[in-house]
């Protein structure tokens, strides 16, 4: 992809669904760095509905980026409800492969770190990345996020081998 973008990153709203069911299969399919949970299997209605919950809570965030019409990535915060654990977002940033290397990931990255430092509530980001994804290791960490430990088989690859997982935190202060 070398021509220019025509980039729009905002929060996502109920009638993305449909875009980011779309674009969430294709991830998918084009790598295995993934691990595909609730909410990819839901009905574009029901979708829409948690990303009303999601829009109006103030400890979850999902934005969506556009090429144009396009949908080309998406950035989460989710958080708990439960009072113990409601100041801990698990980021998840997925970008469709003709778009990595564009450095999409590290303004995604800015934006939630951003959020979270304007939030009243979040104050821990944890994520999980496999060894493998070498790229993500290397973003996260770019932005301050410190390994905490290695998960050894953390997830299962497409052909039945076993992967490592890192799992990395950046305290929000």
């Amino acid at each position: 992809m070398s021509e220019a973008i025509d980039l729009l990153i905002r929060e996502a709203l109920s009638e993305d669904a449909t875009n980011i069911l779309a674009m969430m299969d294709q991830v998918s399919r084009e790598t295995e760095f993934l691990v595909m949970d609730e909410g990819f299997t839901l009905s574009p209605d029901l979708l829409a509905h948690h990303i009303e919950a999601i829009y109006e809570s103030s400890n979850n965030l999902l934005l969506v980026a556009y090429n144009g019409e396009q949908l080309i990535g998406t950035a989460s915060i989710r958080a708990s409800e439960e009072k113990r654990i409601a100041h801990i977002g698990e980021v998840g940033i997925s970008i469709l492969k003709d778009y990595w290397g564009m450095g999409l990931g590290s303004v995604l990255l800015e934006e939630i770190i951003i959020w979270a430092q304007e939030s009243a509530s979040i104050r821990r980001l944890e994520l999980t990345v496999q060894t493998q994804n070498k790229r993500a290791t290397h973003l996260y960490e770019k932005f301050g996020f410190q390994l905490e430990a290695t998960m050894k088989r953390g997830a299962l690859g497409d052909d039945g081998r076993f992967l490592d997982v890192l799992l990395m935190s950046l305290m929000i202060d």
